[in-house]
């Protein structure tokens, strides 16, 4: 579903900061090689998550739901020199490509890579959190967001991606849809919690920005 006019968005994506080269390069890796590769940030929304870390200037990030590289890369553009981004994904196939990007960047010994269940790994990653995207099985949206709260710094942000699905959190929800419904209640949980202050954007497919108070 798109929610802005094609030539908006276009205009948008033209005048914003270019694609660097190594995230060109990833994303026509991606899209030749692994199956849907729709899933990934790309150009306009990976310019938005590498300008909230800047903004924010984490020491420690955490992402859960790696991909294939593309948005861990844009998140650690504002990782302080002594950082770290510990990042998860389920998929080990895809384990050796995003470490092969990962190497070609200037990150490399800073990105530490997580192959299991998000909620089985946080736990045993002992740091404090400046910033954690979340981009992974929606399901489990607010049990991710139980599992970090507790280990976030104060002004710590958290990023959650896929928050409009399509539009279908104003829809009617199909019977056996499980995905809208754990994300209309997700997004509930954000706008709630006094723990936080949000801000849901309509970008791309709705990007939730969340600030630990």
């Amino acid at each position: 579903m798109d929610f802005l006019p094609e030539k908006i968005d276009d205009y948008a994506v033209n005048h914003s900061q270019d694609e660097p080269e190594l995230l060109q390069e990833l994303s026509r890796e991606t899209w030749q090689k692994v199956l849907i590769p729709r899933m990934l940030s790309g150009h306009f929304q990976g310019r938005v998550l590498a300008m909230i870390s800047k903004l924010v200037n984490p020491k420690n990030i955490l992402e859960i739901g790696t991909y294939t590289g593309y948005s861990a890369l844009c998140l650690a553009e504002g990782m302080q020199n002594n950082g770290s981004l510990h990042t998860i994904d389920k998929n080990e196939e895809l384990f050796d490509l995003q470490r092969k990007y990962f190497n070609k960047s200037v990150y490399t010994n800073q990105i530490k890579q997580h192959v299991g269940q998000a909620l089985d790994i946080i736990p045993t990653i002992d740091v404090m959190f400046d910033l954690v995207f979340i981009d992974a099985d929606k399901c489990n949206y607010s049990n991710y967001f139980h599992a970090i709260i507790n280990k976030m710094n104060k002004g710590g942000v958290i990023i959650s991606d896929n928050v409009l699905w399509s539009g279908k959190v104003v829809e009617k929800v199909a019977p056996k849809d499980k995905d809208t419904p754990a994300l209309i209640a997700y997004n509930k949980l954000l706008k709630e919690d006094s723990r936080i202050e949000t801000v849901l954007l309509p970008i791309r497919d709705g990007l939730t920005i969340s600030r630990v108070k």
